[in-house]
């Protein structure tokens, strides 16, 4: 496992940075990664329960943020299986790596996903891992899932981001259905 991230909120790494609106926006800086850049101060700061605007015309802060993160992939794990993993993204993820989409766009924050990378990794090599992270989804039932809520809504790669590595013949899951007779 290599971390491309920092562990916790206590142990970030810098990641190239850029807003596209509220606080701090329009140009590129550095990010502590994980974390939410609403806390970084950047961004809007958005309330869940305002979806209730009471005749107000409102409507939810939607910046992105794009991120930039160069790592190297030991020469070491060519030939072996390589997954990006994400612990949480808030909220949609659209994520390559070397300038080719990793998968399909991840969207809703609270829970992990991962993405097949073997093919797309320069082993031994410089890669480039670009996030654009979208604070609103573009699916509207995961926005009512995840903002109509009495909390604060952020914005970011707010969990881990980490490489696993498996042999390059594995199996990632396994299941036992042994029902009573």
């Amino acid at each position: 496992m290599l971390y491309l991230s920092g562990r916790d909120n206590t142990h970030t790494e810098s990641w190239e940075f850029f807003c596209t609106g509220g606080r701090q926006s329009g140009y590129w800086t550095t990010i502590e990664v994980p974390s939410c850049w609403e806390q970084q101060g950047f961004g809007h700061y958005d309330y869940g329960r305002d979806y209730r605007t009471y005749g107000k015309q409102f409507r939810f802060s939607d910046e992105k943020g794009l991120y930039r993160h160069t790592f190297q992939a030991p020469a070491d794990w060519a030939g072996k299986a390589v997954y990006l993993v994400f612990e949480g993204v808030m909220t949609d993820a659209e994520v390559r790596i070397n300038g080719t989409p990793a998968g399909p766009v991840h969207q809703g924050a609270f829970y992990q996903f991962r993405y097949p990378v073997s093919d797309k990794l320069r082993f031994g090599g410089s890669n480039l891992l670009e996030v654009t992270v979208s604070k609103m989804s573009a699916d509207h039932s995961v926005n009512r899932a995840e903002r109509y809520a009495d909390y604060w809504i952020f914005g970011g790669i707010f969990r881990p981001v980490f490489l696993e590595v498996f042999p390059g013949e594995h199996m990632l899951r396994t299941a036992v259905n042994a029902p009573a007779d």
